[in-house]
This record gives C-alpha cells, structure tokens and sequence, in this order.
C-alpha cells in the first residue's frame, strides 16, 4: 500500500473510531460471525509426535516470505523434565488459534480483521490495515505482529493466499518429519483431522473465554516423543 493511502485510512479511521465509539468495528465483527462457512478449517498439534525440530517454522518462513525478527508459528519448549537419561521436553505451537468467536475480527476499525465466510479462516487485508494495532491488544493468544515490510497487522492464516490457493496442505503441515500435525475440515466427519481428534483425547488453550479456538493439541506424556 502506498503511504498516502495509508495515512488516508489512518485519518478516516481515527475520525470513525472518534465518532461512532467502535460501533463500526462490533458491527463488522458481528456480521461477520453470523456466516456459516462452507467449511471450518482447524489443526491439531500432536505434541506426543512433535520433536522441535522447527522444520514447520521454516517452511512457513518461506512459504509466506515472512521477514526476519517476526514470526507467524513457533514452537516453545519446556523442559527437561525427569532425570537422565530418562528425560524428555514438551513442544507446544504458538500461533494463531482461528477462534470461531474473534476478538480480534471485533475491534478492527477498517475490516482489515475478518474471518473468511467460505473457510472460517481468521485472515488479515493488508491492503486495509492502518497499524492501529488494537488488533493485537485484543488478541488473548499474543500472536499478532506488525509485518515490518507491509506495515500491517500478520499471523498466521493456515497458508490461506499461498499453498491453500494451489490446492495443497499448508506449508506446515507438509514439512513436518513426524506428521505431528493435521489439517482439515471439522465439519467433515470423514476428514482426517475429525478422526484424528476422535482417536486421542485433546486440548484447546483458554477455552473459558469462549473464542471457540481451532487449534487442537494432544498433550505430550513422557516418554512418547520419538524418532
């Protein structure tokens, strides 16, 4: 985006958001939660198969030409836990959840935040974005960023404008050594990511705030990550 629009949709917003005290803002998000997708994309995190290796990061670093010194998925590790040599680490993904209720869809003053009717995808248009980063403040999850190429608000969105665009599993997914990740539609109960989640018990992370978050995780054990 050139920066004279930019600066223009900074003015229009800040005159709105004075205005009409982000009524714009719940309207849009309102509306747009409304709309039953077609399908309802979601993951799930095997964290009993995940070894840190960070080859998901990576893909998705290229694959989405992500800058250097932001990071739209990481893998945190915990640990070692037990003594040696019968030690064992815990990987969990951070990134974003694609709640089915977002708060971040609610605040954003432009629609630049939304969720896609046709995929539930939770995406951003960074043509629309203006920086204001509320966004991110809404976000009880902490994954969204400032791109600091495009100057706009970035995350994850399941590789919706690149591999999924191409027909293929995101770039994560595909890179993983030990299929510790599933993608699919969990409106489908033949999809492999229902029958997953059908064959081992799994977690989603705060839950009590009432996000609906698509990101699953089966919690690791010692003992079970191995090559």
């Amino acid at each position: 985006m050139s920066n004279s629009r930019r600066l223009f949709l900074k003015g229009a917003c800040a005159a709105a958001v004075g205005a009409s005290g982000f009524t714009i803002a719940t309207a849009k998000g309102t509306a747009g939660s409304d709309v039953e997708p077609v399908c309802n994309y979601a993951l799930v995190h095997d964290e009993t198969k995940c070894i840190g290796c960070d080859a998901c990061s990576i893909a998705c670093r290229e694959v989405n030409q992500v800058p250097e010194g932001v990071s739209r998925l990481e893998i945190e590790r915990e640990g070692p836990f037990g003594e040696y040599p019968n030690q064992h680490f815990r990987f969990t993904r951070k990134s974003c959840q694609h709640c089915d209720d977002t708060p971040c869809v609610k605040v954003c003053p432009t629609g630049a935040a939304y969720k896609d009717p046709k995929t539930g995808i939770v995406s951003v248009d960074e043509w629309k974005c203006v920086g204001c980063q509320y966004c991110i403040a809404a976000c009880p999850y902490q994954i969204r960023f400032i791109n600091p190429v495009t100057k706009a608000a970035d995350k994850c969105d399941f590789c919706k404008e690149t591999r999924l665009k191409e027909g293929q599993l995101p770039a994560c997914v595909t890179a993983c050594p030990t299929k510790a990740l599933t993608f699919g539609d969990i409106t489908d109960p033949q999809s492999q990511v229902v029958q997953v989640l059908k064959s081992a018990p799994s977690y989603r992370t705060k839950t009590d705030l009432g996000t609906r978050p698509k990101l699953f995780r089966i919690a690791s054990q010692s003992g079970e990550i191995k090559l």
